[in-house]
């Protein structure tokens, strides 16, 4: 059942359409960072954001902070004063400054709170690193006498540090999530045409001539279509790879594709079985699922934010157990589901 699912997939010129607008996006990233990223810029909406500075280098972080365009410093005496301000929303971002003793002298660390997963986090990362990045520079030149040994050179022009930026954020927090996401909604979409074709034409009895029940059909289906998704993905991050994009994790990733598949295509079902019609089904799914991931931006972490720490190699505990909290929650949507089924009457459909 799942192999003649897959085989009719050939046959689907929608399908088609949309398998090969993904090998475009993915085929092409290249090409498509480097027109796009210019409109992907958070520097550009302008803007200033209120950072707090305390620790021991305050007062020489604020001087550099307040040469800093888009950014407004106030100076604290301590880092809970910062933070209770942070916490009031007055406050965008808390820099607080540390100075740590090593075997090569005295360095300045600077621990950055910042919000998590809103709107505006990006561009207030985007402007307190262009903030760290001039007080780099500044204490790179006031240190140049008195070191032994000649550092790594920071680059010359802004605009290239800019470039790079822009290119990496674009391609593993909207390029990467677009590939890795876009597969596992078509493959809820392509089960619920499937389902509903079956029930409006009248072929769901004939299949049920073979010594199969309703639940093993469905099975059938929705075994194709999840399988598919992380195969599609395989494919993308190859093709990816080929562009010079390097990604790690490569199996969570495909776990994480795989347990998102999984949710999609067993509201598919729910919602072919229900309805019964296509139009009304197609509606209804394509409505929750963008609702769900919406409303996916109250976890802790966004899938699409779990997806590029992944892609980048660097998972906290948060983003491992975010991948198999969606794995279980997979596995039981699914399963209710199949509890549904069991409970049809195949006469009903």
């Amino acid at each position: 059942m799942a192999g003649r699912e897959i085989t009719a997939l050939s046959r689907e010129k929608t399908i088609v359409l949309a398998l090969a607008i993904q090998l475009f996006i993915a085929a092409f990233s290249s090409f498509l960072v480097v027109g796009l990223t210019s409109l992907y810029d958070p520097s550009a909406e302008g803007g200033e954001i209120a950072v707090g500075i305390s620790g021991d280098e305050r007062e020489k972080l604020a001087r550099v902070a307040a040469e800093t365009e888009g950014v407004d410093p106030t100076v604290y005496e301590s880092r809970a004063a910062a933070l209770s301000e942070f916490d009031n929303r007055n406050l965008n971002a808390v820099l607080h400054t540390r100075t740590v003793q090593t075997d090569r002298g005295t360095r300045i660390a600077v621990d950055v709170e910042v919000p998590a997963d809103s709107l505006e986090t990006t561009l207030i990362i985007v402007r307190v690193r262009e903030l760290l990045l001039e007080f780099e520079r500044q204490e790179r030149r006031f240190r140049a006498e008195s070191l032994e040994f000649s550092p790594v050179d920071m680059p010359d022009e802004q605009e290239n540090t800019d470039d790079f930026t822009q290119y990496f954020n674009f391609t593993y927090t909207i390029l990467l999530p677009l590939l890795l996401f876009l597969p596992p909604f078509i493959s809820g979409s392509v089960v619920v045409d499937s389902v509903t074709e079956e029930i409006e034409r009248g072929t769901l009895e004939l299949l049920r001539v073979a010594p199969v029940s309703l639940t093993e059909i469905v099975d059938g289906k929705a075994i194709g279509m999840i399988l598919i998704a992380p195969l599609q993905a395989i494919l993308w991050l190859a093709l990816l790879w080929l562009n010079g994009i390097a990604i790690a994790n490569a199996g969570l990733l495909l776990l994480l594709v795989t347990a998102v598949a999984t949710l999609t295509v067993a509201i598919g079902l729910f919602l072919g079985l229900v309805t019964g019609t296509r139009q009304k089904a197609q509606l209804l799914y394509s409505t929750l699922v963008l609702l769900l991931f919406g409303a996916a931006a109250v976890l802790p972490e966004h899938p699409a934010s779990t997806a590029a720490l992944l892609a980048v190699d660097s998972p906290t505990t948060l983003t491992v157990g975010h991948v198999a909290g969606l794995a279980v929650v997979a596995v039981i949507g699914f399963a209710a589901v199949r509890q549904y089924v069991d409970g049809l009457d195949p006469e009903s459909l």
